[in-house]
């Protein structure tokens, strides 16, 4: 090889495109990093109701670096996702030197266990909130469930003028409802089996079973429906009277 100069000339042709190419792509490398590329503009769209825009801000200042062609977009979604009522993130370079953040918020529906929160999706997560909602407690990764089963029951319960303020599904997949209406607080026992049909039958019977009772001044505030057919029902301060001996 050493002898034969065709061969020495092509490996030192090689060895210079590849030397030449080197070279080029670190002074390209070196040119998107300068000043001239990068972003002089962010653009937040929202609007940002639950968000807190200096949270916002600061992961913008500290996570957002790099230029217009050396920006790494999955890393910084994922700091902007981060920042406590932020669901999605979506970012879009303008050239030469703007960035649109656009930021969907979670909205809440109900509050989940003991510190979370269950947005409209179904979805858990959490956040600080001091206002009123919902009541929901299952196993860990049910609050899509759960917030299904919220809506649909939700519904059911409109014509017998209750409001469906907590649902729990316990970890053996039984579920207990707590409904406020006119009396107060009303707990519903659905059980495991059927529970949307056992709801169903419930609000069928209501107006001449607990509604007739409310009417006439009984307040119910308990009903276990997990009975083949029909339901039970506990009266605050009811003791049921012992049957009398014979010869008494």
């Amino acid at each position: 090889m050493w002898d034969d100069a065709k061969q020495l000339n092509a490996v030192a042709a090689a060895l210079a495109l590849v030397a030449a190419l080197g070279l080029a792509w670190g002074a390209l490398a070196w040119a998107l990093r300068q000043p001239p590329f990068e972003f002089r503009e962010v653009i937040v769209r929202g609007p940002l109701e639950r968000a807190s825009p200096a949270h916002v801000e600061a992961a913008i200042r500290g996570e957002l670096t790099g230029t217009f062609f050396t920006m790494n977009l999955d890393r910084a979604r994922s700091s902007l996702a981060a920042v406590p009522w932020v669901r999605n993130v979506a970012l879009r370079r303008q050239w030469p030197q703007r960035l649109e953040v656009t930021i969907e918020e979670h909205a809440p529906l109900a509050r989940w266990n003991d510190a979370g929160l269950v947005n409209t999706e179904g979805e858990a997560f959490v956040a600080d909130y001091n206002g009123e909602l919902p009541q929901f407690d299952g196993p860990d990764g049910s609050a899509a469930q759960v917030a299904a089963r919220f809506r649909e029951w939700s519904a059911a319960l409109v014509p017998l003028a209750l409001t469906l303020e907590g649902i729990r599904l316990s970890p053996r997949g039984g579920w207990r409802l707590a409904a406020r209406g006119a009396n107060g607080m009303l707990a519903i026992e659905l059980g495991r089996e059927e529970p949307a049909a056992r709801l169903a039958h419930f609000v069928a019977a209501y107006e001449r079973t607990l509604g007739a009772l409310a009417r006439a001044g009984t307040r119910i505030e308990h009903v276990d429906l997990r009975y083949r057919n029909g339901f039970a029902a506990s009266v605050p301060g009811f003791r049921e009277r012992a049957p009398k001996k014979a010869g008494a």
